[in-house]
C-alpha cells in the first residue's frame, strides 16, 4: 500500500512513534527532498536504510505510476519535507494513480501547520477554509482574494516570508483593513511567534521584514443584512468618492458578503 506519513513541521519532539516505527521497517520511502529525510533518519537514530526515490512537483507525475505499481506488491512510505504529504506537499497524483488502480493508501497522523495555526489564531474554528499558496503575480493575487472576500469561513493561507508583507497589504484592500487576522511564524520552533490584530497593522509590522515559515488565518467575512441594490449603491458612492470600481466592489463585498463580482457588474451596469 501506500503509506502517507505526516513529519515534525518544526519540533523533532512532535514525531510519532508510528513514524519512527515506519521508517524503522520501510524498504521505499518517497520523499519530496531525500536529504531532508536522511537527516531526519540521523536525528530519529533510525539505522535502517531504505531506498530512498525523490518524489517532488516536477517529477510526480512521471513517477506516480511507477510508485504504485510497487505499492500493488510492497509498502511505499510517502514523506514530505514537514507536514503531511498531499497538503501543498507532492503526493496528491500518487495517491490519485493508487485511487485509480485500486491500491489500498493509508496515512500515519501528525503535526499540521493549517489545524496548528487555526488553533492558536485566536479566531472561529468551528468552520474553515484552507487556501494554501496565493498567486505570485500582483494581478493574479488580487483577483483570487476579490474572490474569497465574501467567503464567511475563516480562511488559512501559506505564504513566503518574503511576499508576507505585500501579501497583508493585498489582503487589507481586498478584505477590509480592519479584518482580524493572525500570521502565525516559525510554529513549534524555538523563536515561535502568533501576531494578532487588523490586516492593515499585520501589513505594517510585516513591512519591518519578517523571516521564517509563516501561516496567515483570517477571520471571515461578516453578513451586515445588507440588501444586494443597496450594497451596489454603496459601491457608486465609493466610485464617486475616487475609489475605483474594482477596489469599491472588494470593499462592499467584504463587509455586506455579497460576491464582488456581481457588485462590480451591477454598478457598471448602472454607471453605464
Amino acid at each position: 500500500m501506500i503509506i502517507l506519513a505526516a513529519t515534525p513541521i518544526g519540533n523533532l519532539g512532535d514525531v510519532t512513534r508510528r513514524l519512527v516505527h515506519a521508517l524503522e521497517t520501510a524498504t521505499v520511502i518517497a520523499a519530496e527532498d531525500t536529504r531532508t529525510t536522511q537527516r531526519l533518519l540521523a536525528a530519529l537514530g533510525v539505522e535502517n536504510r531504505p531506498q530512498l526515490i525523490a518524489l517532488h512537483d516536477h517529477n510526480e507525475k512521471q513517477r506516480a505510476a511507477e510508485l504504485v505499481r510497487r505499492a500493488a506488491t510492497e509498502d511505499v512510505l510517502l514523506l514530505s519535507d514537514a507536514g503531511m504529504p498531499t497538503v501543498s506537499d507532492p503526493g496528491y497524483g500518487v495517491v490519485a494513480e493508487a485511487a485509480a488502480q485500486d491500491v489500498p493508501v493509508t496515512a500515519l497522523p501528525g503535526p499540521s501547520a493549517v489545524l496548528t495555526a487555526l488553533a492558536v489564531s485566536g479566531l472561529p474554528t468551528d468552520r474553515f477554509t484552507f487556501e494554501g499558496f496565493l498567486p505570485r503575480k500582483p494581478g493574479d493575487r488580487r483577483r483570487a482574494l476579490a474572490d474569497l472576500a465574501a467567503e464567511a469561513r475563516t480562511m488559512v493561507f501559506f505564504e513566503a516570508n518574503s511576499r508576507i508583507a505585500e501579501v497583508l497589504s493585498a489582503m487589507a484592500d481586498a478584505f477590509g483593513a480592519d479584518r482580524r487576522a493572525a500570521v502565525c511564524r516559525e510554529l513549534t520552533k524555538l523563536h515561535e511567534e502568533v501576531k494578532r490584530g487588523p490586516l492593515e497593522d499585520l501589513a505594517a509590522w510585516a513591512a519591518e521584514g519578517v523571516r521564517g515559515e509563516i501561516v496567515v488565518v483570517v477571520e471571515g467575512a461578516s453578513r451586515s443584512g445588507m440588501a444586494f441594490p443597496d450594497a451596489v449603491t454603496r459601491v457608486l458612492e465609493l466610485v464617486r468618492e475616487g475609489v475605483r470600481l474594482k477596489d469599491a466592489a472588494g470593499e462592499v463585498s467584504a463587509h455586506t458578503g455579497h460576491s464582488s463580482r456581481e457588485l462590480y457588474q451591477a454598478a457598471l451596469a448602472v454607471r453605464d
